[in-house]
């Protein structure tokens, strides 16, 4: 049996991901805490609750269990909506809450990437029209004042907007976020408002703090044709166009293609440090001519592929590496901002995150400079129109007891950021059915 250790670059950024909303609790004042209450919006009726009731203080407890697991680093967000609890009032105590959760890293030698804006919105934001209002890039700009002024002294990496193409798709095309709506023209104006508040942002953030480095969450996923036809080829590139690359392209371009609506945004050019990478899996891509809005295309997974517990995702590690690659085009620092899966079981995710930082050794050894890996996610949460129904924690939680118990996977992992490397003895212990992958004679 082959031995070999993938060691990772001295400096390495070992972490978790979380979201203000998903794990806090009692957010109430947010457009998702009124989508929860609408009947059929969530699945099994699932309300967010107390979530993991950081706000009720358990992040001290988390984030112990975060430092025990050896992780250096911690993504999470802070809510625009606690802060900003209307339109003329600042809440001065959510952010020294805030404050107190960076001291609370620091005092466990853990560093912090802050999220401003990860889906959810003031309520009073929502009734005034949310992102389709063109006000909103001047309101945005105003929060991450007052927001990077007051925690500055505590962190160094911002991602401004988390995954602002999901955060369309799911609002203007699918309807399974609020507002809920099937318009596609709404949606791409949407989009390039987030463009432009990301540019106004960029610019506040670097006055207030010269050495920030920011960036924004992009949510890759991939579009693979189904099979060879020129039809089938167009819309798989189509959908990489609006998806991938119609928001992120604009930071380097500053022109804004989103096929159906463009514009020139010169100001965002130039408007990221490094590259934020949220990458779960991909699809295959089929002609469909009921499907008009979805570009007349069915997305599907491989008849082969391993699917996670609840058919959310496939394991696709190569895809995953087709993700970076595309990330490396900007030429700046990568973090792998999200990646993880559903499995409350345990077993699918230790196979999954092996292979997926494998894929990842790969990259970085030809020299793509991926500097930290944010696990997806510390604890199990409030995963949005999907309630409670999928586990993506290292950590099991019981949203009623707020019991937590340890996965196996927590110990993969804190065995990986420890070692700062795969060693073939951790695969051997945590999942020997993917040895022979890793470790091919």
């Amino acid at each position: 049996m082959p031995r070999a250790t993938f060691n990772f670059p001295t400096g390495f950024l070992w972490g978790t991901a979380t979201a203000s909303h998903q794990v806090e609790g009692n957010n109430t004042n947010n457009d998702w805490w009124a989508w929860e209450q609408e009947p059929g919006r969530i699945h099994d009726g699932d309300r967010s609750l107390r979530a993991a009731d950081w706000w009720g203080g358990r992040w001290r407890e988390d984030f112990d269990r975060a430092k025990d697991g050896w992780q250096n680093t911690h993504r999470f967000s802070v809510e625009w909506s606690r802060i900003q609890p209307e339109p003329d009032r600042w809440d001065e105590a959510a952010l020294d809450r805030y404050r107190d959760m960076l001291l609370g890293l620091r005092e466990r030698n853990i560093s912090a990437m802050v999220t401003l804006h990860h889906f959810t919105n003031p309520q009073w934001l929502a009734d005034m029209g949310g992102w389709e209002n063109e006000g909103v890039v001047e309101l945005f700009a105003a929060y991450v004042r007052r927001t990077v002024d007051a925690l500055k002294a505590h962190c160094q990496l911002w991602v401004t907007i988390n995954e602002p193409n999901v955060y369309m798709n799911g609002g203007y095309l699918d309807g399974g976020f609020p507002p809920g709506r099937n318009d596609q023209k709404a949606g791409l104006q949407v989009l390039l408002n987030m463009v432009k508040a990301h540019a106004a942002a960029y610019q506040v953030i670097h006055e207030l703090q010269a050495d920030a480095q920011v960036g924004v969450a992009h949510n890759w996923r991939g579009f693979e044709p189904a099979h060879g036809g020129p039809l089938t080829g167009f819309l798989s590139r189509l959908h990489h166009k609006a998806f991938n690359d119609a928001f992120a392209m604009t930071l380097r371009t500053g022109k804004f293609d989103a096929v159906m609506l463009k514009a020139d945004v010169p100001q965002a050019k130039g408007t990221q440090d490094f590259v934020g990478l949220n990458y779960y899996t991909r699809d295959l891509i089929k002609f469909d001519l009921g499907k008009s809005g979805s570009l007349f295309s069915n997305r599907y997974f491989p008849k082969d592929a391993v699917l996670s517990e609840t058919g959310f995702l496939a394991n696709d590690p190569k895809g995953f590496q087709e993700a970076i690659k595309w990330a490396n085009k900007f030429g700046l620092p990568i973090y792998i901002t999200e990646n993880g899966c559903d499995d409350s079981q345990d077993d699918f995710r230790r196979r999954y995150l092996l292979e997926h930082l494998h894929a990842m050794w790969h990259m970085i050894n030809n020299n793509i400079p991926v500097k930290g890996y944010f696990h997806w996610t510390l604890v199990d949460n409030f995963e949005w129109e999907r309630g409670w129904s999928q586990r993506f924690g290292l950590w099991a939680l019981d949203p009623q007891t707020q019991i937590r118990t340890k996965r196996q996977s927590a110990d993969l992992y804190a065995e990986i950021c420890r070692t700062n490397a795969i060693t073939s003895e951790a695969v051997e212990k945590f999942a020997p059915e993917v040895y022979d992958r890793l470790y091919p004679v």
